[in-house]
């Protein structure tokens, strides 16, 4: 009798776990294999990498602050603008957010494009610029420096030696505008550059800066792009999302909602903003913030998601 009891409780729990074991292994199968085997209940798991670029730091920061709230893990991995572009090809990054098309980053795209995922354009209107305070009359374009350099100490206030807008400024600008011998290219950092035209503002002083959108400075201060008639700074460039190959069959519903993804300058300007005042280590936090203030921006940019 007491064999018979056992047997049958032996018999019930062999039966249960049986079940157990059976729906564990539909589970998983749905987990792996639904929706591409990512977001379907599978891995959420996100590397960003991200150049040291206003806006890719910007957005980098963004994305974590959002994607978190929603599910995912996400780590961000700073890299130069060549290791990110390799690292993606790779497939050690999932996502890079700052690819600079059809020109600045041309080379990369000719080396990696088929092997990376494009996720679509999200800023179409990526400029070089030569500009000045608004309060600045009577130079409007850069075909208005030459007659105005005293007014300015003849000179151009730029940035790094090595960047494509100092050497563009330099090979083109000035050339083509005949300013050589009425206005020099100073260079030295992009923080000199921001914290002489914050002087130069504070004082109500004429500067004139080589600069780019999109940038956090316009969101600031009330800054003048000058014309530029010959189009020596070259045509307006696009902002790509990219992913690693295999992205979109492994996140489709965050790909989904990258190829829709868009900000405008004001929307960039004022995140890059709030970013800058916070200060070093505080991206997060400030990104966070930007998004409490902006709900309902940051919900139509990731409400799919």
């Amino acid at each position: 009798m007491r064999r018979t009891r056992f047997g049958r409780v032996l018999s019930l729990f062999a039966a249960l776990l049986a079940v157990v074991m059976v729906a564990t292994a539909c589970g998983g199968d749905d987990g792996a294999q639904g929706e591409g085997g990512g977001e379907g209940g599978g891995d959420r798991n996100l590397t960003i990498g991200y150049i040291a670029w206003d806006e890719n730091i910007a957005l980098a920061h963004l994305f974590k602050a959002q994607l978190e709230e929603r599910g995912y893990t996400v780590e961000l991995r700073q890299l130069d603008v060549a290791p990110t572009w390799q690292a993606l090809a790779q497939g050690e990054i999932d996502l890079f957010q700052d690819a600079w098309l059809p020109t600045t980053h041309a080379t990369y795209w000719e080396q990696y494009q088929d092997q990376v995922e494009d996720l679509g354009v999200w800023y179409d209107q990526a400029t070089l610029n030569i500009a000045v305070p608004s309060y600045v009359k009577n130079v409007n374009s850069i075909e208005d420096l030459k007659n105005n350099a005293g007014m300015f100490n003849g000179t151009i206030t730029g940035i790094e030696p090595g960047a494509g807008l100092t050497r563009i400024t330099q090979d083109e600008v000035i050339p083509q505008y005949g300013l050589q011998g009425t206005l020099n290219l100073q260079t030295s950092s992009t923080t000199a550059m921001l914290s002489e035209l914050h002087s130069a503002i504070q004082r109500q002083e004429p500067i004139v800066v080589t600069l780019w959108h999109p940038h956090w400075a316009y969101s600031r201060y009330d800054l003048k792009d000058l014309q530029d008639p010959k189009g020596a700074l070259g045509k307006a460039e696009e902002l790509h999302m990219l992913g690693r190959e295999g992205f979109s069959q492994d996140f489709p519903q965050l790909a989904g909602a990258l190829k829709s993804f868009k900000m405008t300058d004001e929307q960039l300007g004022s995140l890059e903003d709030k970013i800058q005042e916070a200060g070093s280590g505080q991206e997060l936090q400030a990104a966070t913030e930007w998004a409490n203030e902006n709900k309902n921006v940051v919900d139509g940019m990731f409400g799919n998601v």
